[in-house]
């Protein structure tokens, strides 16, 4: 991996709240600002556009709940007109407005079949240097749990693995490169886990954990649209992780995402799909081989 190592202050640990629970919906008359169909279908477009996500006419109630704050917070009185602060000045909202708009669902070891795939692969290619891209990140649970199977995997807290951390939603990586978590997050860990990779918080920071320091050395946080033309990133990963994110793509952004990931797994690497996502529309692209587990075609291996 090319680019330098991004760190991300740490002021203190926090409570993650990137997902408020959801408020029961309002009608028009008693909503704080008007937004109507016209405001609506312009949001649809904007993150469709900007980050390939397509969002369902059920999701008006959701819109309105996390943008509204950002409107509120800007001092704007129309939705209106923010929207038109986002498309004017995309360097000054953009990231904003993408990062109110993103779902982060997510925990350690979800889907755990791939982790197990993960630790045979990794144990066959012997103590040569691997590299990993979890390219959906999200806060952090994800990586790190490739960390710990790394770990695992050659029986040290200094395996030769090097993890790409990354994910649209700025906000969300900040909290994956503290990693402090609510304890609870890590009660569906063995109590022999849990010891080994994590730090219980004291005082004012009972109640928080914290994954330890030599996990946090093995993994790169940083910002990357997978709509983007050029990743920046020279390949030959291992095993890439695109899980859970592709569901948000309508089939033609799907395949046009694949057409950059394909080429940058090594020819004997690994990707790994979310449960409910399926590439039959990708097959000179990539080739099942196991439960949401495939290998490049044959045409792009190298």
């Amino acid at each position: 991996m090319q680019t330098p190592r991004v760190r991300f202050a740490c002021p203190g640990y926090e409570r993650d709240t990137s997902e408020p629970p959801m408020r029961p919906s309002r009608s028009q008359d008693e909503r704080e600002f008007t937004f109507d169909e016209r405001d609506f279908r312009r949001v649809c477009r904007m993150i469709r556009d900007r980050a390939g996500i397509h969002l369902h006419p059920h999701k008006r109630d959701m819109v309105y709940s996390r943008l509204a704050r950002r409107v509120r917070a800007l001092g704007m009185d129309r939705f209106g007109d923010y929207l038109d602060l986002v498309e004017a000045e995309p360097d000054e909202e953009l990231q904003g407005f993408v990062n109110a708009l993103t779902t982060n669902l997510t925990s350690f070891f979800r889907e755990s079949h791939h982790f197990d795939i993960l630790a045979s692969h990794l144990r066959s290619r012997g103590a040569k240097p691997q590299t990993i891209w979890c390219n959906a990140a999200s806060t952090g649970e994800e990586p790190y749990s490739l960390a710990i199977t790394a770990c695992e995997a050659y029986g040290t807290m200094t395996p030769p693995v090097r993890i790409l951390a990354t994910d649209i939603d700025t906000n969300v990586l900040q909290t994956g490169a503290r990693g402090v978590y609510p304890v609870e997050r890590i009660n569906t860990l063995s109590l022999q886990r849990r010891r080994q990779f994590f730090q219980r918080g004291s005082g004012a920071n009972n109640g928080l954990c914290r994954v330890k320091p030599e996990l946090q050395a093995l993994i790169e946080f940083r910002p990357l649209n997978l709509l983007a033309d050029d990743y920046g990133l020279r390949g030959g990963f291992d095993a890439v992780f695109c899980r859970n994110v592709m569901i948000y793509f309508d089939k033609a952004t799907q395949y046009q995402v694949l057409q950059r990931i394909a080429p940058l797994i090594a020819p004997d690497g690994l990707l790994f799909a979310g449960h409910s996502e399926s590439f039959g529309h990708a097959h000179d692209l990539i080739t099942p081989c196991g439960r949401t587990t495939y290998r490049p075609a044959a045409g792009l291996r190298r």
